[in-house]
């Protein structure tokens, strides 16, 4: 199994900065994209950024030139750098990766625990 734990949520104002963090572990052979995603309260999951094994990046259009996602494939950790944040950016983040583990041939989809993000002044 893969296990993903993020880190750097918290509370910060409006027009701040946040950076998160996942770190992959476990039994993994392989990881192909990883990306970030994000549920407000009463809203559905929706994918924030991606990022593949190439570095080719994708972002939701609310995000794009505010947030920079980001990897280390030796540490097979992502980042997701959050400039000038807004009180709509509030939501639970979630990461996922598509990764292989040792001896399987499948690639499955794993997710995180989820960190909060809070925008407020």
């Amino acid at each position: 199994q893969v296990q993903l734990v993020e880190s750097g949520g918290g509370l910060v104002q409006p027009g701040g900065s946040l950076r998160l963090s996942c770190a992959a572990s476990g039994n993994i052979f392989n990881i192909n994209a990883m990306a970030w995603y994000r549920q407000a309260l009463g809203n559905q999951r929706e994918l924030v950024a991606v990022i593949g094994r190439d570095d080719s990046t994708n972002y939701a259009d609310s995000v794009k030139g505010r947030f920079t996602i980001s990897r280390d494939v030796a540490k097979n950790t992502v980042y997701l750098q959050m400039n000038s944040l807004k009180s709509k950016d509030t939501a639970v983040y979630y990461c996922n990766t598509n990764a292989r583990v040792t001896g399987s041939f499948l690639y499955r989809t794993f997710w995180g625990q989820g960190t909060l993000v809070t925008v407020s002044s």
